[in-house]
């Protein structure tokens, strides 16, 4: 065993030196370059042999030679053009640069073109001189405005919690890691998003014949495949609306742009790319690096009160307060007496010192645990105006009653029922009205006071759900907010004014 690993060993160690003998030390890429280059000559001496033998009359040499020319370039073209694609670097890729000719850039080429005529047709030497420098100028542009680009590092940061119709604080941060040289008049731009446009792609169909018949009717059905121009999916809207310009960057410096963003609707926002644009030094052109960078935000819907919200909060604070007074152990207040108090409430003491009769009221155990429902409506349900206002509502109540020292905990359909208000919010910044039975239907009794904000009929509402939720209907001519009368809540309860 022993032998046959060392014959292995010298085996392996022969044919590497025959390969650095026979290749000269010279790297993968560029044995398959120098390859292709002799492969192609072969083919085009082939190409150009097979014509003389088609002059001279030898037809089987012509057929030959330039069948042999054909072959030598499909092989070249198989073999090495994707192993050199492949082998790009994708940073390279990532650092491609885009050009965009200015206007002054044109009437520069314009006025060149101009030059170089006349330095034709006349033979003089000056403009001559002229014509090249000009010409140089550009090149020297083309050179500048690539160092300036080379080797940036951007950084985009965005808040954490965005609110729409709220403007927010963001910050591009450029640095330059180049030991020497600076860089001068850089604008980070976002990449222009395509927008929804048609491409061609294959899909699978059926051929049928007859193809007119219904499919019990004909002959043969067999699976196929068809090109057809379809629709590509619209990209996200875009983060950074303007660019941020940056007239000089330190060599080893960074510098930094306050954003001032404001989104006027909720949802998902991408910015895909940005884009390092310069016109450094004559403003010939406007050189773009593009940079593989992308940012995604989620915009919270506005929790600026609407003005159903003035119009239903001290309703629904009201009933809360009612929900949450019982006969628990901490005194919840003292109040006047009424005629459906028990007399074993009654504060004797505060009633002597008053001359009026008194009650206690007690906190209940469970105080101030509230849940907002947002009961999601099919599509169609409501105006897309009106469906906003519903969502934007949910919102602000869970982010006034978070701030009111509640226990508040959140329900929708195909929410996982964190309790967390930015959860919830996430949620509520990506809805959209879906298909389903309603989220009502599935709940149960709980100590929980709800607030529910649906466009449920009022007779599809459960009964159950009276005596400790608070409805507010959101319809397409108006907002309503309604809860059961005290009777019929105590009625729901068990005739317990504790619940009232």
């Amino acid at each position: 065993m022993s032998f046959r690993r060392q014959s292995a060993a010298v085996r392996d160690s022969a044919s590497s030196r025959f390969d650095r003998a026979l290749f000269g030390g010279i790297s993968e890429v560029w044995f398959r370059f120098l390859i292709a280059i002799l492969g192609l000559g072969l083919a085009f001496a082939a190409a150009l042999f097979s014509t003389v033998s088609r002059e001279s009359g030898n037809l089987w040499a012509t057929l030959i030679l330039a069948s042999l020319a054909l072959l030598l370039a499909v092989i070249v073209g198989l073999t090495t053009v994707p192993y050199l694609a492949r082998r790009v670097a994708s940073a390279r890729l990532r650092d491609a640069l885009d050009y965009e000719v200015t206007r002054v850039g044109l009437i520069y080429v314009a006025v060149v073109l101009v030059l170089g005529v006349a330095a034709l047709n006349t033979g003089n030497n000056l403009l001559y001189i002229v014509v090249a420098a000009m010409l140089a100028a550009i090149v020297v542009s083309g050179i500048a405005s690539a160092m300036v680009l080379h080797g940036l590092e951007l950084d985009v940061r965005l808040p954490d919690h965005v609110f729409a119709q709220r403007t927010v604080p963001g910050r591009i941060v450029l640095r330059n890691p180049r030991r020497w040289t600076a860089s001068f008049s850089i604008s980070v731009v976002p990449l222009a998003a395509e927008g929804t446009k048609k491409s061609w792609a294959w899909e699978k169909t059926t051929f049928s014949f007859p193809a007119k018949r219904p499919p019990a009717k004909q002959w043969i059905r067999v699976g196929d495949w068809r090109l057809r121009r379809a629709a590509r999916k619209p990209q996200l809207p875009g983060i950074l609306r303007s660019p941020a310009y940056f007239p000089y960057l330190p060599a080893r410096g960074e510098a930094t742009a306050d954003l001032q963003l404001r989104f006027e609707r909720r949802g998902r926002y991408q910015q895909a790319g940005f884009g390092l644009s310069t016109r450094f030094p004559f403003a010939f052109l406007i050189k773009t690096r593009r940079v593989p960078l992308s940012r995604e935000v989620v915009v919270f819907p506005p929790v600026e009160p609407p003005d159903e919200f003035f119009e239903i909060l001290p309703l629904i604070s009201g009933e809360f307060e009612s929900f949450v007074r019982g006969r628990g152990y901490d005194l919840y207040r003292i109040r006047e007496y009424m005629p459906e108090d028990t007399a074993r409430h009654v504060d004797w003491k505060a009633t002597a010192k008053s001359g009026s009769l008194k009650v206690r009221e007690f906190s209940r155990e469970d105080e101030r645990k509230l849940r907002i429902v947002f009961d999601n409506p099919e599509p169609g349900a409501l105006s897309p105006e009106n469906y906003e206002k519903a969502v934007a509502l949910a919102a602000s109540l869970g982010w006034h009653f978070v701030h009111e020292n509640a226990e508040v905990s959140f329900a929708a359909q195909r929410y996982g029922g964190d309790p967390d208000i930015y959860q919830f919010l996430a949620h509520l910044a990506v809805v959209e009205p879906v298909a389903g039975p309603s989220i009502i239907g599935d709940m149960r009794a709980s100590d929980e006071y709800q607030i529910i904000v649906t466009s449920r009929p009022h007779g599809t509402i459960p009964t159950s759900l009276w005596a400790r939720s608070y409805f507010v209907f959101v319809a397409n001519e108006k907002t309503t907010a309604e809860t059961a009368p005290l009777a019929q809540r105590e009625q729901s309860a068990g005739g317990s004014p504790a619940l009232g």
